[in-house]
């Protein structure tokens, strides 16, 4: 039978995982796909998945796997389960990395191309010079940050699971 300390671990690397997995995607495919477009398309696209993604689901992975990170750590200071936690606390910090980044420079650039947007009479080419590149350079620290923390989780539960 599960401890709550498995349940929890197992928690924050699905979390992690599905954070990791979104990043990455943008990394990817999102982001090159854009970039693709005419600057009227780039920035109507960026504003529309701006939007879109603020939902539950989301917001489940995105402040779900450093809080369950937090927690399993906590549940893993009992010595039996110590082994486990130098992983749990790597995990963690990049996962906190991965938040600070999004929430200190993503997501103001997101904002600020909001705020940029009027309408018709934006200059398309103007915004997006001043988002698409500094975005896409923070959305590759916070995606490489995410795949760390997962992949840090992931050696926690395999050390824990050896325990």
């Amino acid at each position: 039978m599960a401890t709550l300390s498995q349940i929890v671990l197992i928690a924050a690397v699905i979390t992690a995982g599905l954070i990791a997995g979104l990043f990455y995607a943008y990394t990817c495919s999102v982001m090159p796909g854009l970039g693709r477009a005419d600057a009227r398309t780039y920035v109507t696209g960026m504003r529309e998945i701006n939007i879109a993604i603020l939902n539950g689901w989301f917001a489940l992975s995105f402040g779900g796997a450093p809080l369950l990170a937090a927690v399993a750590a906590a549940l893993h200071f009992r010595s039996e389960l110590r082994p486990a936690l130098p992983w749990i606390i790597a995990g963690f910090a990049l996962l906190l990395v991965m938040l600070i980044v999004t929430m200190a420079i993503n997501v103001p650039l997101n904002n600020a191309l909001e705020a940029g947007f009027d309408g018709d009479s934006t200059d398309f080419e103007a915004l997006r010079a001043k988002f698409e590149g500094v975005w896409e350079r923070w959305n590759l620290v916070r995606t490489l940050a995410a795949i760390g923390g997962f992949g840090a989780l992931v050696g926690g539960l395999i050390v824990h699971v050896r325990a």
